[in-house]
């Protein structure tokens, strides 16, 4: 039996070598979570206590008895045992998830709140699960696509898996910085060069677009590029030809185009410094990727999958961050986005040591001196006139302060009373005093 998975023995109490409660007991040590039956002639209310004690037996069962006694026994221990497991499962959840609340444990936050992914797109937030629905409906289009964004926000990321949600996924992904190039460089390319049609073209060049033929081809900082390549590649667009630099005859390429710009296009436009038609051709479907300050939501889903990502590039053993660390990072604008928070985050987990949690001394300066509630000021248009005295003006931005906090965590008051640094209650008072409802999530201030 020791070498056996047993669920449930039946054991009489008197064998020739010895008592069944003793090896019941055995079983106890050997196997804790098997059922125990403990068959005897005569049972006295005494010694069934003892037999209990001793060997922690689920059911004493005196004589005369019955087969099926037995066998019911057993189904209901079962479904006993399973119920105790599923209860020990919930229970250890519910600790799990009180001492989140209770603890600002961050690391274990991460199991309680569902985490997106959009290939390699990491987020929680609504404002990014919707952007990301409407890139998915979008890769299933040959559309072109434009995507709008700051720096560091992860376009090419965003162009990546639209490729890899497309009807091209097993066909090439190729991409360019169209910023970094001259007219001359970047025509060849995209378009590739004959050799000799330019000093140092040695050879015959492929292009991008010829080379991606089939698959998707993406440029970045498509705002850069000169009113001369804007023609060159609006004519690509619209006929899906091209000569390569030095050559007289003319390719057609199958490529589908998806740009990046880090400025408003459309801005560009209406100051003439971008051709509308190729703006209108680039736009077939937009996206506009939202600043990481804007969902300050995502910060720590990011921070623990990059953290999770870099301890394994660099064999490390890091437990986590800190409350008060990840608070930090939360109060910073990040005005680099995504990448600069990687960045961050890659130094923070160098500088740990294997084996111990992120703290705020890992921090970088600028990141350390932040503090809750500063940044949320400056979305607050302060109240003008004679009425607002120092009081009102206070009172006007604590009610603010309240009804972001809440609609940040979508009304999940014990989520914003903690970052606002209050109790349940204390957040409770102020929404009755404030008059805060979530229905117009509308604000009133009392006198």
């Amino acid at each position: 039996m020791e070498a056996g998975d047993i669920d449930a023995v039946v054991s009489e109490q008197h064998y020739p070598d010895g008592r069944g409660v003793d090896f019941l007991k055995q079983m106890r040590v050997v196997h804790p979570n098997t059922i125990r039956i403990l068959v005897m002639e005569t049972v006295r209310r005494d010694e069934i206590v003892k037999l209990i004690n001793d060997a922690a037996i689920y059911q004493v069962v005196g004589a005369p008895w019955e087969p099926e006694q037995i066998s019911l026994m057993l189904k209901r221990a079962l479904e006993s045992r399973e119920l105790a497991r599923r209860h020990r499962y919930l229970s250890h959840e519910l600790k799990f998830a009180d001492a989140v609340l209770h603890r600002q444990n961050d690391s274990m936050t991460r199991a309680l709140q569902e985490t997106y992914e959009f290939d390699k797109l990491v987020f929680c937030s609504n404002s990014m699960a919707k952007l990301c629905n409407q890139a998915k409906k979008a890769a299933a289009t040959d559309l072109p696509v434009l995507i709008e964004g700051e720096t560091g926000t992860g376009k090419e990321l965003m162009a990546r898996a639209l490729h890899l949600f497309s009807a091209r996924s097993k066909q090439i992904f190729l991409a360019q910085n169209c910023g970094e190039l001259s007219d001359s460089l970047l025509q060849s390319e995209l378009f590739g060069h004959k050799r000799g049609a330019f000093t140092g073209a040695v050879g015959n060049r492929l292009g991008l677009f010829p080379a991606a033929d089939g698959g998707t081809v993406f440029l970045d900082e498509i705002s850069d590029i000169s009113p001369v390549m804007q023609v060159s590649l609006l004519r690509f667009l619209q006929e899906g030809e091209f000569k390569p630099v030095g050559a007289d005859q003319t390719h057609h390429s199958n490529v589908r185009i998806i740009a990046a710009s880090n400025r408003p296009l459309s801005q560009l436009v209406e100051e003439g410094r971008f051709r509308r038609d190729l703006y209108y051709r680039l736009r077939g479907l937009e996206l506009k990727i939202p600043p990481l300050r804007e969902r300050p939501e995502d910060i720590q889903v990011l921070t623990d999958y990059l953290i999770k990502k870099y301890a394994e590039k660099s064999s490390r053993r890091v437990v986590g961050i800190s409350a008060e660390a990840m608070q930090r990072l939360k109060c910073y604008d990040f005005p680099g986005n995504v990448r600069e928070l990687e960045n961050e985050v890659r130094r923070m987990v160098a500088m740990t040591e294997s084996g111990a949690i992120i703290t705020v001394d890992q921090l970088s300066p600028e990141i350390a001196q932040s503090r809750p509630g500063l940044q949320n000021l400056r979305g607050i248009e302060l109240p003008q006139g004679e009425g607002f005295t120092l009081k009102r003006t206070v009172e006007f931005i604590e009610a603010q302060l309240v009804r972001q906090a809440l609609h940040r965590h979508h009304w999940n008051h014990s989520r914003a009373a903690r970052e606002l640094g209050l109790s349940r209650v204390g957040l409770d008072n102020k929404i009755r005093r404030y008059g805060i409802e979530r229905a117009t999530d509308g604000v009133t201030q009392n006198g």
